[in-house]
Order: C-alpha cells, then sequence, then structure tokens
C-alpha cells in the first residue's frame, strides 16, 4: 500500500498521526496532497464548520476552548484549524492557541492545529480548505476555524464555514470600526465577549443598532450574545443559537451556499492549476529568468511582463 492510500485508510480510521501527517502534506503543497484531497472528498460533508473571527484581544481562544468543553459533555468531537500569523522567522504559525488549549490534546474526540496563514489573502491559507476536508473525514462533528484579527479581508472566512461568529469586546478601541470594514455583512452571530467590563453594555447596543440599521431583507436575523468566556457564562445560549442557524441551513440555505462554494472553490482551483503550469513551462525553457531580469533591470513592469507572457499563450 502506498503512502497516500495509508494515509488516507489512517485518516478514515480517526488516527491521529495520520491526520497530522495529511494536513502537513497539505501545508506543504506535496504532491501528493492533491491525491489525498480526491480520495477524501466523498467521505466530506458532514461536520457543521464554524468559523471564528474578531479583533486580537477579544477572547477568541478563550471562548473556543469553552465551546470545546460543552460540545464535548453533548458526545461531540470536535476539530480545531488555528490560522495563525506566518512567523517571519520560521515560516511556520505561532502555537499561542494550541497551549491555550492544551488541556484537550490528550482528548482522543479533539484534534487541535495551528496552521499559518503564509500571508493569504484574506488570512486563510489555500490549505485551510482542504484541511478541514481531513478534519471532515476523518468523522469530526464540528470544526471550529478561528482566523487571525478581523478587518475587511477577513470576510473571506465566510468561504469555508457554514456559521460565522463574530468575537467582539468592551475597550478594544477598534471593535466597531472593524465590523464597519465589512465583518457586519457576514456574520450570523455577534458575540460581546468579557462582558462585564465596563462598557459591554455599550458595545452590545452599538452592535445591535447596526444590525437594524441594515435594511436587506434576510431570512436570517443575526443576533447579538453576551459572554464571559473565562468564567463560561453565556456558552450554552451561544451554542444554542448556532444549532438554530444549522436548523436553519438545513431547510434550503445551506444548499445555496454550497453551489456558490462549488463554484469559487473551482475558479480556484482552475486559476492555481494554470498559474503553476505556466510558471513550470516558463522554468522549463530558461524564459523565467529571462523575464524576472526584465523587472529587475526597469526593462519592464511586471504586468507588462504578464501581458507578454499571456499574449505567446493566446497567440503562440
Amino acid at each position: 500500500m502506498g503512502q497516500v492510500a495509508q494515509l488516507v485508510q489512517g485518516v478514515l480510521r480517526r488516527n491521529r498521526r495520520s491526520i497530522a501527517k495529511a494536513i502537513t502534506v497539505i501545508e506543504n503543497n506535496e504532491p501528493e496532497a492533491p491525491k489525498i484531497v480526491a480520495q477524501l472528498f466523498q467521505k466530506t460533508g458532514k461536520a457543521h464548520v464554524i468559523g471564528i473571527t474578531g479583533p486580537t484581544g477579544s477572547g477568541k481562544s478563550t471562548l473556543i476552548e469553552k465551546l470545546i468543553r460543552e460540545l464535548r459533555k453533548s458526545g461531540k468531537t470536535v476539530g480545531v484549524i488555528a490560522v495563525d500569523p506566518t512567523s517571519p522567522f520560521t515560516g511556520g504559525a505561532f502555537l499561542g492557541d494550541r497551549v491555550r488549549m492544551q488541556e484537550h490534546s490528550t482528548d482522543e474526540g479533539v484534534f487541535i492545529r495551528s496552521m499559518a496563514n503564509r500571508n493569504a489573502t484574506g488570512g486563510l491559507s489555500r490549505a485551510t480548505k482542504d484541511v478541514i476536508r481531513i478534519l471532515d473525514a476523518s468523522g469530526k462533528d464540528v470544526i471550529i476555524v478561528e482566523t487571525v484579527g478581523a478587518g475587511q479581508s477577513e470576510v473571506e472566512i465566510v468561504k469555508v464555514s457554514n456559521t460565522v461568529i463574530v468575537v467582539l469586546a468592551p475597550g478594544l478601541g477598534d471593535d466597531i470600526q472593524a465590523i464597519k470594514a465589512g465583518i457586519m455583512e457576514i456574520g450570523d452571530i455577534f458575540v460581546v465577549n468579557k462582558a462585564d467590563r465596563q462598557n459591554a453594555n455599550k458595545t452590545w447596543s452599538e452592535v445591535q443598532a447596526m444590525l437594524e440599521m441594515n435594511t436587506e431583507e434576510k431570512s436570517w436575523k443575526p443576533s447579538v450574545l453576551k459572554t464571559k468566556a473565562l468564567t463560561g457564562e453565556g456558552i450554552a445560549e451561544l451554542l444554542a443559537r448556532i444549532e438554530e442557524h444549522r436548523e436553519y441551513l438545513k431547510k434550503g440555505a445551506f444548499e445555496v451556499h454550497r453551489k456558490g462554494e462549488a463554484e469559487t472553490e473551482l475558479v480556484e482551483a482552475i486559476k492555481q492549476k494554470i498559474v503553476e503550469s505556466i510558471i513550470a513551462d516558463l522554468r522549463h525553457t530558461g524564459e523565467w529568468e529571462k523575464l524576472k531580469q526584465k523587472i529587475l533591470t526597469k526593462e519592464a513592469d511586471p504586468y507588462s511582463v504578464a501581458d507578454e507572457v499571456l499574449k505567446k499563450l493566446v497567440h503562440g
């Protein structure tokens, strides 16, 4: 049995070492990565994927730790992908999230992985969706994706999640500005964490007011909840709201979401394959170095060089 077949079988048997190895293959974009995804693809689609975003310091990791605890009490298995900033020194992910959630590391029903975003647009690497598939195929009931910070680029999380939770906290200064930057449109549930802090009610009221200002007709009405992640207060209500959203999706919205998701994934996959193929051909013919030299010597700008490459491809 080859390496790919062994890894696939291990993932399906819920073997932790196989899951970890398969994720590493995906992250490193090794040649076996597409084969692993292809063989696991039909075993996916059962997990409920929850995207959690919000400003640094809002308590996302603590909130996730409490969500894991409650989900496990109800017998659900959980996968967590913490998309961290890429380390400027190692290119890897900072391990803070796994340290904070370490008490769950020995639980066979929980798998936690930090991933470097590798400076990808939206703070999500291309590998994130495929890692979700691995955890899904391994039988995880719920998969939580935590992203870096919040802002315009973080709307990318909607592409990989069924339910998007935006976590805010009073006193951060830029929390409402972050929502204005684009988060408001994609949040299914808003959480004002650290609700025992001063101005928590003010933050809650501001978010609620902004939601009410949105006149677009939607069948799902986002709600604003208060939590104290450190003590677990409000977590049960949050889980109940997540379940409500999951039931709402089952009534038809999920299929609409999946169709849009399939189109986005197909477009991105085609783009990736085309770019990889073009670059490989240019390297093979030695043209790549010549094109780079044109840019280095200011003979041409990158866009003009790209146009030159495309014209040759089209016209031969």
